[in-house]
């Protein structure tokens, strides 16, 4: 039985479209054997790409961000973001926008024919990749330049706004990242990307009274929560499970 594509449109059948290789309804990853959400062109869960997925279309990669690895990036974010501008200067960012952790580079002409929202996901990609690459330097080049692009899609959705505040924190910006935190929450007490955020925000500010109690507030709303149909909670699903990992290994 054939059924439309969730993220071309095109008619598709079997478990991926042959039009643009997005993941249709019961995909498994062909690496980790994860459930894959239906249009998707990425893991979920482990990150990899799925073959013949379309390299023009918007790929965000689900990066893990752990508490203690994310201290030490933004520690070494810092320092060398205070480094002179010859120290950080172009040739030391890698290559082109695109690069390995979204599929290869791109030309200046592909990249300014991108949406915003897809401009907005491969500067987040390269920020994170960097960080978690231990390139503070580039990193740090890069964020503000995420940061910005982010800005031209407001209104920002909670999927978005958690983006922004991980952007943030690499980029050593801890109120921009809690204000972030803040209106997610604001709009639900209880989501769980807001409640990781703001847990993360108070481990780096060394608040751990208020770390504690997002963190007990993370494991009391998981249960409910998880049983919502969140896209968002799909594709930020490991970094979810790392932080209430973290919640439930925080002492009393």
């Amino acid at each position: 039985m054939s059924t439309s594509c969730p993220r071309c449109g095109q008619d598709a059948s079997g478990k991926f479209c042959a039009n643009c290789g997005s993941a249709l309804k019961g995909a498994e990853c062909p690496d980790c054997s994860g459930a894959l959400t239906p249009g998707a062109q990425f893991c979920h869960h482990c990150g990899a790409a799925l073959k013949g997925a379309s390299p023009a279309a918007p790929s965000r990669v689900p990066w893990v961000v752990t508490g203690v690895a994310l201290v030490a990036v933004i520690a070494l974010v810092l320092f060398q973001a205070s480094r002179s501008a010859s120290d950080v200067g172009p040739a030391n960012t890698g290559a082109p926008m695109g690069g390995a952790a979204t599929g290869g580079a791109l030309s200046a002409a592909e990249i300014v024919a991108m949406s915003p929202q897809e401009q907005a996901d491969r500067l987040f990609n390269r920020v994170m990749m960097y960080a978690s690459e231990g390139k503070a330097d580039s990193a740090a080049i890069f964020a503000p330049m995420a940061l910005q692009a982010f800005a031209g899609l407001a209104p920002l959705n909670v999927h978005q706004r958690y983006d922004v505040g991980l952007v943030a924190m690499v980029a050593g910006q801890l109120g921009r990242a809690k204000a972030e935190a803040d209106t997610i929450l604001s709009g639900n007490r209880n989501d769980l990307l807001g409640l990781t955020l703001a847990m993360r925000v108070a481990e780096q500010a060394k608040n751990n009274a208020s770390a504690s109690d997002f963190a007990k507030r993370l494991i009391a709303a998981e249960p409910a929560e998880r049983k919502l149909p969140r896209e968002e909670y799909q594709f930020h699903s490991s970094d979810i499970d790392a932080a209430l990992k973290e919640a439930r290994a925080r002492k009393p």
